[in-house]
This record gives C-alpha cells, structure tokens and sequence, in this order.
C-alpha cells in the first residue's frame, strides 16, 4: 500500500484515482472545486478543497509523507507548473506531471517534476499498435528503446520450440509468458512447441521487435 496525493481532480484524475483506489492505495485529493471532488469522495482516504499553487496551502498537506504526488492539472498550464514546483520545494518525495503539450515537458521538468506523461498521446499511441499492428494483444513501452509485446504466435513460429528458433541467442527476445487456450503459462521448459492460437509476452529492443515479429511502432 502505498501514500498517493493527486492533485486536479478531472477526467484524469479520476480515472487516475479509480485505479489507485483498486489497488488498496491510500489517497488524498486536492481540487479548487467541491464539484469535481464529489465523485472521488467514496474513493479517496480524504480530500480537501485548496489552491496547490498557494505555498501555505501546499505546506500544509505534508507532501514529504506522500510516496509519489500527482499534479493531475490539465487546463491551466501555470497552475501544473508553480504546483509542481511547490511540491518539489515542501519535499515531496516523486512528482508525476501531466502534460498535454510537449513543450510543456521540459518546462516540468525544470521546475521539480520527476516524470512527465501525456495521457491522449500515450492513449492514442497504444490505440493505434494495438488496432493497427495486426497480432498485437497488447503492450509496454519500457525506458531505454525497450518494450513488452503481447502478440499473436507469428505462423513461422508454430511447430518449433524456443530452442528451434533460438529466441535469445539468435533473435535477441525474452518470452515471459505464453497464453494458450486462454490459460496463462508462466513456466515452461524451453523445448516446448508453439501451437497455432498461441500469444507470447515477448520482451526486448523495440529494433529486434521490430524485425523479428514485423511490427510497425
């Protein structure tokens, strides 16, 4: 369990919130409107109404106390920027800002923000692999030019085994998981032999990912 601040209770922030609240989080929400606090209200650990860009204001929530601080702000640029530096200032610990521009990134980051997301960028970017990619399931990126794939078994691979195709050695590629029937697989001896309806979770350089599963990111 762990000690969550979010700060901008909008689309979101609830989502954000939502899911924080189904993983057992402990969680504060700070919003200038009792409005749009409403609808968090049986999610959260506790909420308060205040301005996150008045510095007693920010003092006052403890920030050192949270694990990570959401600045969760979406219209009003100014706003994310002096919170999130208010934040850093006071002590907190990780800072996630969003940002829905990329010129906003770097300005963040300046100002204290540990990482920066863009939730309709990264939103749209997934949208169009899974949709438009063919086998993808589903995926990962991963820092550093890596990703995690979940694909359908490519028709080369049905009837070998990891040793036949030489997943690691030859093609540069981890297999996590293998996912037959429905039923996930989790170990498995490295003779065993792709069938037809097979997904893999494959991990590697989004280059050999690239080139040996023919996907297009």
């Amino acid at each position: 369990m762990k000690s969550i601040l979010v700060i901008g209770i909008g689309r979101f922030g609830y989502h954000l919130i939502d899911q924080l609240n189904k993983a057992g989080d402990e969680i504060l929400a700070v919003d200038l409107s009792e409005e749009r606090l409403e609808p968090v209200m049986n999610m959260v650990t506790s909420s308060l109404i205040g301005d996150s860009t008045n510095e007693a204001f920010v003092k006052s929530l403890g920030v050192e106390s949270f694990d990570v601080c959401f600045v969760a702000i979406g219209d009003r640029f100014q706003a994310s920027l002096e919170t999130t530096s208010l934040l850093k200032e006071c002590g907190a610990k990780y800072v996630v800002a969003r940002a829905s521009r990329s010129v906003h990134e770097k300005f963040l980051l300046r100002n204290g923000a540990d990482s920066v997301i863009f939730p309709e960028r990264q939103l749209a970017e997934w949208s169009a692999i899974r949709y438009c990619s063919g086998r993808v399931v589903d995926y990962l990126e991963y820092p550093g030019d890596y990703s995690i794939f979940e694909v359908k078994v490519p028709k080369e691979w049905i009837g070998k085994s990891l040793v036949d195709l030489g997943i690691r050695n030859k093609l540069h590629l981890n297999i996590l998981s293998i996912r037959r029937k429905g039923e996930p697989i989790l170990e498995f001896p490295a003779d065993l032999v792709f069938e037809e309806g097979d997904t893999v979770t494959v991990f590697g350089a989004d280059k050999d990912l690239k080139k040996h599963l023919s996907i297009n990111y």
